[in-house]
Parts: C-alpha cells; structure tokens; sequence
C-alpha cells in the first residue's frame, strides 16, 4: 500500500521581492516571525473539512522550498495518507479539533429529527449536500444524514448516488462519534441508526 503526503499551503518562492526592492535586512534585524499559538498536541483527534478524523502525530519544523515552517502533521488511516499543515494556516484550512461529547449528544438529537428535502432537481442539491459534506462543520454534516438516510436497507429506495453520499457522510460522522464518546464502531452504528431510526421493523420481528 502506498500512503499519501500531501502539504496544506505548500509557500512559494519569495526570493526576488527583496531583490526587485533592493532591500536587503541586516543581520542584526533578522526575527523569526512570531508563530501562532496552537492549542493541539501530539495524539490529538482532529477533523480535516476533505478528509474527516485524523490523528496528530506531531508538531515541529520542516524546511519547505527555502523556507522554515513550524507544521502540524496528520494521519488519516481511512485513506493511508499524511497531511502537513502550517500552523499559520491551521484556521484558513478549516482543521479543528473534534467537538465535545455534549456537542455530540446535541447532533444526535439532530438525527432524530425529520428530514428537510428542499424540492429542487437532485443534481443541485448533491453539490449542495457534498459541500456540507466537506465543510468540516459537525452540524452540516449531520443534516445530511439524517435528509438522506432511508429507515431500511432496501437498497432500491436510493440512487446510486445518493447512496454514496450517504455513506460517506454516514462515515465520517461515525468516525468523529466514535473517538468523541470512545465507542467502539459497532456501538457508534448502533447509537447513530436507533437515533436515524433505521431498521425499525427488523428490531420488531
């Protein structure tokens, strides 16, 4: 298997905007630029708006094209991939950490609710219900759980692609469920489908 690397605002070349201004810092004057304060540790559970939960393996500086950036590096194990991201740029990359058990409790109740379908022509509303997806944003994602879950496993009643879209958003709210109340994956399924009510008729046999 191969994993993935990829840096989140990867810098390019600054060198010649000193040089055009025939600028040139003493050395005297040379500063670090002030790093940004970052409220994460190593082992922190995260969520990246793309790519949902991952893991913090570490914080520290790396040389990237001529430049020293202090980066948070995290895993994804779902996709075997590895993201660098800047700490400067940690809030425009909509990384955050995951939210609190109450806040997870709130997006239950948010399960149970009925779902809103707006009457528009799907293809519009797929890309609206795949940007929620990847807005990073807990509550986004929920909503569209619980607009496109079906309360059966007949597979009929679903598009192809309204099916993947569920079960990508499915996933990754059971991914943050999961490591929120540290549930095992099973339990996290089980809580999540009583919630969405989902195989009611089966439970009652």
């Amino acid at each position: 298997s191969v994993q993935k690397e990829i840096s989140v605002g990867s810098p390019t070349s600054q060198s010649n905007s000193l040089q055009q201004k025939n600028v040139r810092p003493n050395a005297g004057e040379k500063k670090k630029p002030k790093r940004p304060k970052v409220n994460l540790k190593t082992g922190d559970y995260v969520v990246y708006p793309t790519h949902g939960v991952g893991q913090v393996q570490g914080i520290g500086e790396e040389t990237i094209a001529g430049q020293e950036l202090e980066l948070v590096v995290v895993t994804f194990d779902n996709e075997r991939m590895t993201l660098r991201v800047p700490t400067d740029k940690l809030e425009a990359s909509g990384l955050r950490p995951i939210v609190s058990a109450k806040e997870m409790d709130v997006a239950l109740g948010v399960l149970t609710g009925r779902a809103r379908v707006k009457r528009t022509m799907w293809s519009r509303r797929a890309q609206e219900y795949e940007q929620k997806i990847n807005s990073g944003k807990l509550y986004e994602l929920t909503e569209v759980v619980r607009d496109l879950n079906k309360k059966t496993d007949i597979i009929a009643e679903q598009s192809y692609s309204e099916r993947q879209l569920f079960e990508k958003a499915y996933d990754r709210l059971k991914s943050e469920f999961q490591v929120v109340l540290k549930v095992s994956s099973e339990d996290a399924i089980k809580k999540m489908d009583k919630a969405l009510g989902r195989n009611q008729n089966i439970e009652a046999q």
